[in-house]
């Protein structure tokens, strides 16, 4: 399903800083805890934008990572930004993901998101569709299309191929117990102290453990290629 709706939280506050943005696309995101995000964007601009001032003056942002992306002889300005950003709900991206629903692509262009999703079926749809127009006065469909395999995420490739090949096997285990767990989700149903126990290690561990596999994925995406690896 393809839709549009109004534009809400960082991303609004965002492009208004910005002015002659042309597009502020959600590549990826991962939920920390109360509230707060990290986001991947790519922000694209017939005129050159200066990001760090721009964040500056948003609330509930800071600027984590950015680079420029090259566009070669054309005017138009590209950027990879990297938010810790705090989302009050209604938040797009969590509708979404409240109703069990996968983003396939999140845009914002002209004052307006401009949402794909997978949805698996026409219940899904319509609690979507009810949610978004309820939590944020407007459900513009634009688009339904059967499709026999489920859309792929925001930016999945990518991820799933940092994650199988950089990530330790303690690592790994330790984001994909607590996702299972639904210790990411808002809000949450499972405790640090409930993860670790299935772990079979003590809170404090998993939570260093956690923290140290989040910062070498963040790192892995947004920053240096050749960071090391720790257990």
């Amino acid at each position: 399903m393809a839709f549009q709706t109004q534009p809400t939280g960082v991303l609004e506050r965002l492009e208004r800083q910005l002015g002659s943005v042309r597009s502020i696309e959600l590549d990826n995101a991962f939920y920390v805890e109360d509230g707060t995000w990290i986001e991947s964007l790519t922000i694209s601009s017939d005129a050159a934008f200066d990001v760090a001032e721009a964040v500056e003056s948003v609330s509930g942002a800071s600027l984590f990572h950015t680079h420029e992306i090259p566009t070669g002889p054309t005017e138009t300005a590209i950027r990879r930004v990297t938010l810790l950003a705090n989302e009050s709900y209604p938040f797009i991206l969590g509708i979404v993901l409240r109703h069990e629903a996968i983003p396939n692509r999140i845009v914002l262009r002209d004052d307006r998101f401009s949402v794909v999703a997978t949805v698996g079926d026409w219940d899904q749809f319509r609690g979507l569709a009810d949610q978004v127009q309820d939590k944020l006065g407007q459900f513009d469909l634009e688009k339904v299309t059967n499709i026999d395999r489920p859309g792929e995420p925001l930016d999945s490739g990518r991820l799933s191929e940092i994650l199988i090949t950089k990530l330790t096997t303690t690592q790994i285990e330790t984001i994909e117990t607590a996702y299972d767990m639904g210790y990411f989700e808002v809000p949450r149903r499972a405790s640090a102290t409930e993860v670790a126990d299935v772990l079979g290690v003590s809170q404090s561990t998993f939570s260093e453990r956690l923290r140290t596999a989040q910062h070498r994925l963040f790192d892995l995406i947004y920053g240096s290629s050749d960071a090391t690896i720790s257990p």
